[in-house]
């Protein structure tokens, strides 16, 4: 500021004046000893030829360093700051082109299903439930197959060396598909309370301390340089998830419940089970809308797309995981409604 005001070659006293402020406020001000009021930092932009966003970047970034530093959690407090200006401040960037076809091709799938919907059976249905309980365990390591996951889920039969949380996972997640779809049918809203009770049922039989539960200590998630919030202000984290959901019931349904995907999974609330939750969320935003399940394959190669996808929009790069999305329910809406035809 000082530097500033003497390249204009102007005065504390004539700055001041311009102001209309006394001009110790001045000497102060270029002391660091107080900060000036917005709308004086857009003056001081204006009179002394700054940029103005510039000035205003230095201004809240002195402030909040003036809140923080005596704060024992202050990195705590500014990653959690970080989250929020990314998910509640910054307007959405523009979709490119072919996302945009992607979803208007998605789009024409779902008016081809209302007219064959009712064609389909529940051993049809059951076939592509018993899938993505495959599909959605095996991104989490489980290691039964589809046959096997189907022998399990289907006829209770105990698959010889695979362990009991892997039979578990499967009639949990196959369960779990069922109560949302019921959920669906009854059209009640979508809540948090509901969301736990979901994550109850994926860890059922697993971990009883924590299904249903919120974290309660610090986690980290393997190989992501992502480090999710503290344990401390998750439920916090959760609520202003929820109030971002139903503020923006205007997006697309493909990319909202891509969007409650990946902000779900990038809060981490859970000790375990988020990735399943994750997805049975976003499946049951999709189905609320008329849409089909979107099965994402679990398989290395696809595995690996996932995650890369998911790390990259954790860092702000998020058109990669909407597309992983789209591309998978246009893929998996093709896939049904030509069935059905």
């Amino acid at each position: 500021m000082k530097e500033a005001r003497m390249a204009k070659g102007i005065s504390q006293k004539e700055l001041a004046s311009l102001l209309m402020i006394d001009s110790s406020l001045i000497t102060r001000m270029e002391k660091g000893e107080r900060l000036p009021v917005r709308s004086q930092v857009v003056q001081l932009a204006a009179l002394l030829g700054v940029p103005e966003k510039k000035l205003l970047v230095r201004w809240m970034s002195e402030k909040i360093v003036r809140e923080l530093e005596h704060e024992p959690f202050a990195k705590e407090m500014l990653i959690a700051a970080e989250e929020q200006v990314r998910y509640r401040v910054e307007p959405p960037k523009a979709l490119s082109g072919s996302l945009r076809k992607i979803l208007k091709e998605i789009d024409a799938y779902k008016l081809r299903l209302e007219k064959v919907r009712h064609l389909g059976s529940a051993k049809f249905s059951d076939a592509y439930d018993v899938e993505y309980t495959y599909h959605s365990n095996r991104i989490e390591g489980n290691t039964l197959t589809l046959q096997e996951t189907e022998l399990v889920v289907n006829h209770g039969i105990t698959v010889s060396g695979k362990t009991m949380r892997e039979h578990l996972e499967a009639v949990n997640h196959y369960e779990a598909i069922a109560v949302i779809q019921e959920f669906v049918a009854d059209k009640k809203p979508l809540t948090e309370r509901f969301l736990l009770a979901m994550h109850a049922l994926v860890l059922r039989g697993i971990d009883k301390e924590n299904a249903g539960k919120y974290r309660t200590v610090q986690v980290r998630i393997g190989g992501s340089s992502h480090i999710p919030p503290n344990a401390l202000i998750v439920p916090q984290k959760m609520e202003e998830l929820f109030d971002w959901y139903y503020k923006n019931q205007h997006m697309h349904p493909v990319l909202l419940s891509a969007e409650m995907h990946e902000r779900l999974v990038t809060i981490h609330p859970f000790i375990d089970g988020n990735g399943r939750t994750s997805r049975l969320l976003m499946n049951l935003i999709l189905l609320q809308h008329g849409y089909v399940i979107a099965n994402l394959k679990g398989d290395k190669e696809h595995r690996f797309r996932y995650y890369d996808c998911l790390e990259n929009a954790r860092n702000d790069h998020k058109e990669a995981f909407l597309r992983l999305i789209a591309e998978t329910e246009l893929r998996c809406i093709s896939e049904y409604v030509s069935l059905l035809e």
